[in-house]
């Protein structure tokens, strides 16, 4: 039986831009989409693409939402192609059943988001006094050299028993990452996202072979089959799932989970239609993830697209909350 499907587009401001080693990111787009079901019942998803992790495209995701009409069958979503799976991903959350059962995990840890640069250190010391114990730092933002002498005041500024985790977005070659891997071996660093970018397989493997500080992957899997790969290859360092590009987040979870993998559940700097998605992932994951990188709220000038703020820990009756209608009616 048909459902009736609508789609908008949204563009929003971030409050302050993020620096990552990919550039400045000032704003957020995507496909906000709704359902209704012959019941009038309503269901909620959301296309939040990345193109430099190799997603499709807003313009992909959008075009391809047009095509599919006013009335879509329930069976469309296995027809919609791999290459879209932000929008596969969308219409999957959308026409998911609403869960009633409780949650694998009640109350999960969150990872403050530090700014990137020297800002850090301010940023870490009011977040621990606000009880955050794992801070995320972004690097490969600036010169290898400052970033490292700032490595060590940072690590002096954070709670006692504070694990750091850096994060290079693949911005560092084989010589800067095996630099920061040895000077990491002997500070509080839980663990060291994406040093090297994607393409470089077998460096990543490398390093995490000759270095005691554990290596998470990011923009290496971006993808479902990513995932498959990396599981096949028994890799033994971290996941950082960002389950909104994922097009079939349900089964690579279900992989991550019977392989027993280290996840960390993080954002894609969706609004809070997908962040609620994703959220939901990850208390209903039948394993034991790591701290949530869910951090970074407030993120948007609208704060209608916010989920809850940041704070050291995140409840399940906070994620139940979040109202997929009112960022939808806040899109027009």
């Amino acid at each position: 039986m048909p459902v009736l499907f609508e789609f908008r587009r949204y563009r929003l401001p971030f409050l302050r831009p993020a620096r990552t080693a990919h550039g400045l990111w000032a704003e957020r787009e995507g496909l906000l989409i709704r359902i209704e079901r012959a019941d009038g019942s309503l269901g909620y998803g959301e296309a939040a693409p990345i193109p430099w992790f190799g997603t499709e495209t807003t313009d992909e995701a959008e075009a391809a939402a047009r095509e599919l009409g006013s009335r879509i069958e329930l069976d469309y979503l296995g027809r919609i192609p791999p290459k879209l799976a932000c929008l596969r991903h969308a219409l999957a959350s959308a026409l998911a059943p609403i869960r009633t059962e409780p949650p694998k995990h009640p109350t999960l840890g969150v990872a403050a988001l530090l700014p990137a640069g020297l800002d850090a250190l301010v940023s870490a010391e009011i977040k621990g006094e606000a009880g955050f114990r794992i801070f995320k730092w972004k690097v490969g933002v600036q010169e290898a050299d400052k970033e490292l002498g700032w490595l060590d005041e940072l690590c002096s500024v954070l709670p006692k028993g504070a694990k750091l985790r850096l994060d290079a977005n693949g911005a560092w070659d084989r010589r800067r990452a095996e630099r920061w891997l040895e000077r990491c071996s002997e500070r509080p660093v839980e663990f060291v996202e994406q040093p090297v970018p994607p393409e470089a397989g077998d460096l990543l493997r490398g390093l995490a072979d000759n270095f005691p500080v554990p290596i998470g992957l990011d923009e290496s899997i971006a993808c479902d089959a990513d995932i498959e790969r990396w599981i096949g290859a028994g890799w033994r360092g971290v996941y950082v799932v960002k389950p909104t590009l994922l097009a079939d987040a349900d089964d690579s979870l279900a992989r991550l989970a019977k392989a027993r993998a280290r996840v960390v559940f993080s954002s894609a700097l969706e609004s809070s239609v997908a962040a609620r998605s994703a959220l939901e992932a990850a208390f209903f994951w039948n394993g034991e993830p790591l701290a949530l990188g869910f951090g970074v709220w407030p993120l948007y000038e609208d704060p209608r697209f916010d989920g809850p703020a940041a704070l050291p820990f995140l409840s399940w009756d906070e994620v139940a909350r979040m109202n997929p209608e009112a960022a939808w009616n806040a899109a027009i």
